[in-house]
């Protein structure tokens, strides 16, 4: 599968996720830009997960529809044409970070597919929803890795 570059100028691949972006601090999604979208996307979609948490992988964001033309997104922003879904707080957009205190640092995946045909994924569905209907379909995809302690 190609690749899409995306990063954060907020933190680097495997770095601390500065606390702005946390439910400890301001709650607001990190900015994110991204390269290398294929033609033939008709949409592109946002998923962070956390698959250190304690119940199981938490969904802290989830975006569907975003326009295959966008190259970005600004702090607190949901993406161009982006629908955001029901978090695992269970409100919607984004829901930041909050491990239990104690733990070591959790990672936070910030997956972006590229889709040849919109995907249908139910609100409120578990990172495993997503890969079910997202793998084996996504032209490309890219991922960047942030993590968070306590």
């Amino acid at each position: 599968m190609a690749g899409i570059e995306l990063i954060s100028t907020a933190f680097n691949d495997n770095a601390i996720i500065p606390r702005r972006y946390t439910r400890d601090g301001d709650d607001v999604s990190p900015p994110l830009e991204w390269s290398g979208v294929p033609g033939g996307t008709a949409e592109l979609l946002l998923l962070c997960e956390d698959p250190d948490a304690p119940s199981g992988t938490f969904v802290h964001w989830l975006v569907t529809g975003i326009d295959p033309d966008a190259r970005s997104v600004e702090p607190g922003e949901t993406p161009l044409g982006g629908t955001p879904l029901t978090n695992g707080f269970g409100g919607s957009g984004w829901g930041g970070p909050l491990p239990p205190a104690g733990d070591e640092a959790h990672r936070y995946f910030f997956r972006l597919y590229a889709l040849p045909d919109p995907v249908q994924v139910p609100d409120n569905a578990s990172a495993e929803d997503v890969h079910r209907a997202v793998d084996g379909a996504a032209l490309a995809s890219g991922n960047i890795v942030g993590r968070y302690q306590r």
